[in-house]
């Protein structure tokens, strides 16, 4: 996700910030970061975890009802967009993308079709395999705060997702991923502001 991005810029908005891993690597490239989430508890623990010099800002938020007022550099969704009315929420992206702004989005779609339930079957598997050995080949010693939130399975397909957001967002990138996940990039028209700061400073 971060080589999609800018080396700098200015503001950016994280929508389902979890427990604030990516909002913290996105302060470290940003003047500010807006990191919101509808779980007020995970919010919690997102403030804990941050330090105060990292200029990151958390707010407990409905992204499916309102987003904050734009406009951002760069706005990220990992994981949460199907948690959100797809069209609805991809205008929203649009109208609070700055001119020049970059959207980077990691979802998770439906399976559909005998390719996606021949990954089903091997997924469990293969993810516990991945948990293993990122553990050094131990037992986890606990499940991370980042997986504790409320989950909902997809309601789109793939190809509904990529017809959605070429239709909404002209010349938007979509690419399959590893477990029915895909990457959604979209650069808005205009030119930015320097070191992608939309205000020019």
């Amino acid at each position: 996700m971060l080589r999609r991005l800018p080396r700098r810029f200015g503001t950016a908005l994280d929508v389902g910030c979890g427990s604030g891993e990516l909002a913290r690597l996105l302060g470290r490239r940003a003047r500010e970061v807006h990191a919101i989430d509808a779980d007020a508890r995970i919010v919690a623990t997102a403030r804990t975890a941050t330090d105060g010099s990292v200029p990151v800002r958390y707010a407990v938020a409905d992204a499916s009802r309102e987003l904050p007022d734009g406009p951002y550099s760069v706005i990220t969704c990992v994981a949460a967009l199907h948690h959100l009315p797809l069209a609805d929420t991809l205008v929203r992206f649009r109208q609070r993308l700055a001119p020049g702004g970059t959207l980077v989005v990691i979802g998770c779609a439906r399976a559909s079709g005998f390719r996606d339930h021949v990954i089903g079957l091997s997924a469990v598997p293969l993810n516990a395999l991945l948990g293993w050995v990122k553990n050094g080949f131990r037992p986890a010693p606990r499940r991370p705060v980042s997986l504790t939130a409320r989950t909902r399975d997809p309601a789109e397909t793939f190809v509904e997702i990529a017809g959605t957001a070429r239709r909404l967002l002209p010349g938007a990138r979509l690419r399959r991923r590893l477990f029915w996940r895909y990457t959604l990039v979209w650069r808005a028209p205009g030119a930015p502001g320097r070191a992608g700061d939309p205000s020019g400073a």
